[in-house]
């Protein structure tokens, strides 16, 4: 396999490879997905699960989910590729994790990523601590959250509101892979995907393991790929029979579309390649995964939206004219009112905060900044404190005020300005009427 990886990556082959995939990749019918009633629970129009292998739903009228059941019978291994759901689809979610008996559901997108909307807000936060499916009467419940550098792992409670039944569905949300990329690293993918692998959620006793990101494709594609090859180098005697492509091509029959790009591909083979060393008995790859990935690092918040430009004064100049003529401390930006110069404090830098399981994240000091949460899942900083005043010299009394000076100026109102003006003016009246006067006297 490292061979192999080196013939197409020294050439910078990978594309050409990726479109020979595409090419041999099957086409089967995805006709339930185009029905009109269907057409509202798909987030993507070219995004379709196969007839042959979608999820079907047991309540209500119409069965449709835009899921597929991927089952690679050497491997034993089984898993439900699935969009991110819509908010329309979210009770439809928990119903077919319910009905699969399953225990994982793995994430790997974000909610909201370079401004859109990837994926509905499916489960409760830990202020909400529960959510009602109405209408598939499911129950979700908020337990615990272990908050890491790159990944969080939730316990919730599922509850069937018609049996009163609950059970235990671990969420394991990938937090830092971007759409259409690839993780950090092998090491703090792989780091990853033991921590699922250890939960037992992938087990064959349990139900298949939900993995989804905005489409189903790209993301849940490389994770099941990888996952899938070292098990079956696990299981054979020779690993090296194990081939990424056939692997991928095979997966390919149950959803379309299973890795979105070249740099995906690219991906999959070196952490294989790197997963192969533990798969080999070399158990210590795994505590240096650990340490590569950082996974005890605080995890970066989200950064805060910048604040509005001020309004343009067509009297006074913006705050960046007045800050030059009324300069305040360093980080400070000045704003004119009508009595004095108020200096508002510019917002601290973004403070990094870790989560725990069951740790309190707000601050008990008096001076602490607070946080605002968005609609978007971002935070915005505010500061507890009042906004600092300059001090405001007294009104001058009569006997403080110094005495005008005799010559008129524009400060002394607008018949004092215009006074020499007026002078020179009837000065010239004067001597052209003088001149007038005198021609006529003259000659006539």
């Amino acid at each position: 396999m490292e061979a192999e990886f080196r013939e197409i990556d020294e050439p910078g082959s990978w594309n050409a490879i990726y479109q020979e995939i595409r090419q041999q990749s099957s086409e089967l019918p995805c006709n339930v997905a185009k029905l009109p009633e269907n057409k509202i629970r798909n987030r993507y129009r070219d995004v379709s699960p196969f007839d042959h292998s979608r999820i079907r739903l047991q309540l209500g009228t119409n069965d449709y989910i835009n899921a597929s059941l991927i089952s690679m019978e050497e491997a034993q291994r089984s898993y439900i590729l699935t969009q991110g759901p819509l908010p329309n689809t979210c009770g439809h979610f928990w119903e077919m994790v319910w009905e699969q008996r399953t225990r994982g559901v793995v994430m790997l997108n974000r909610v909201i990523e370079k401004g859109s909307l990837k994926c509905a807000q499916y489960w409760p936060q830990r202020e909400e601590r529960d959510a009602v499916f109405e209408d598939t009467n499911f129950k979700l419940t908020f337990i615990s959250e272990d908050v890491k550098s790159y990944y969080t792992v939730r316990q919730l409670e599922l509850e069937n509101l018609l049996t009163q039944e609950t059970r235990e569905i671990l969420h394991f949300h990938y937090t830092t892979w971007p759409d259409f990329g690839v993780p950090e690293s092998p090491a703090s993918f792989l780091n990853f995907l033991f921590k699922v692998r250890e939960s037992g959620c992938l087990n064959p006793d349990q139900g298949p393991v939900v993995v989804h990101c905005s489409a189903g494709i790209g993301r849940s594609g490389t994770f099941c790929l990888v996952d899938t090859c070292l098990l079956l180098m696990s299981k054979r005697k020779d690993p090296s029979t194990v081939r990424i492509r056939d692997v991928l091509l095979e997966m390919r029959r149950y959803r379309m579309g299973l890795i979105q790009t070249a740099d995906q591909l690219r991906f999959s083979y070196l952490a294989v390649i790197e997963g192969a060393k533990y798969i080999r008995g070399d158990t210590s790859v795994q505590e240096s995964w650990k340490e590569l990935s950082n996974e005890e690092d605080i995890p970066p918040e989200l950064t805060p939206p910048p604040r509005p430009r001020p309004p343009k004064d067509p009297h006074n100049g913006t705050a960046e004219t007045m800050s030059r003529f009324f300069p305040g401390p360093q980080g400070e930006e000045v704003v004119e009112t009508h009595n004095a110069i108020h200096t508002r404090s510019a917002p601290p830098e973004p403070e990094l905060r870790r989560r725990g399981m069951g740790e309190d994240s707000s601050s008990s000091s008096p001076m602490s900044v607070g946080c605002n949460q968005t609609d978007d899942g971002s935070q915005t900083k505010h500061s507890d404190r009042a906004l600092p005043e300059a001090p405001v010299k007294p009104p001058r009394t009569p006997q403080e005020t110094p005495k005008r000076d005799v010559t008129p100026s524009a400060a002394d109102g607008p018949s004092a300005a215009w006074s020499p003006l007026l002078g020179n003016v009837c000065m010239c009246t004067l001597l052209a009427l003088g001149a007038y006067v005198f021609y006529r006297v003259y000659f006539h």
